[in-house]
């Protein structure tokens, strides 16, 4: 099982087709908000995708959570929950719906890891990222044993690799 997860892109349509481009067999595609564009774009067919602060459409809902090969798997995109100073209160829901990826944005700061057996991601933003100048998304192999997360820019380059193994 694959997921394509990306977040951040700002009404750039475009970038969002051709990072899916690059995976047409992907499991599951998620969009952690500030897409910008209108719920039912041609873009996000078929994606998860979450509003964020700057998504107007009251359409899109404000967490998904859902679950693929018994994997229980959490999206929002992280602005009511403060993830720009801290994800504790992303923990305290995580651990409250039972969830056991955390996929979110808004920081547009990419990073995985680990907490309290939840695997935690932050693909960056595929528009304007932080922190480093690669614009970024991630794709996580989940296995029996492990979550196997890569990052990537948005011309397919490798930014790293992790692997968490799963309890």
């Amino acid at each position: 099982m694959k997921i394509l997860v990306m977040s951040d892109t700002h009404g750039d349509s475009h970038v969002i087709e051709k990072v899916k481009g690059f995976y047409p067999e992907i499991d599951v595609v998620i969009h952690c908000g500030d897409s910008e564009l209108p719920f039912s774009h041609e873009a996000l067919k078929g994606v998860k995708k979450v509003r964020g602060n700057c998504d107007r459409e009251t359409a899109f809902p404000e967490e998904e959570i859902f679950t693929v090969n018994d994997v229980k798997i959490f999206v929002t995109h992280g602005h009511l929950f403060n993830v720009k100073n801290s994800i504790l209160s992303l923990t305290y829901r995580a651990k409250e719906v039972n969830a056991q990826i955390v996929c979110f944005g808004h920081s547009h700061i990419l990073g995985a890891e680990m907490i309290d057996d939840i695997l935690f991601l932050n693909p960056g933003s595929l528009l304007k990222p932080r922190g480093r100048k690669e614009k970024s998304f991630a794709v996580v192999e989940i296995t029996a044993t492990s979550f196997k997360v890569a990052c990537l820019t948005d011309d397919h380059q490798s930014i790293a690799t992790h692997t968490f193994q799963r309890n």
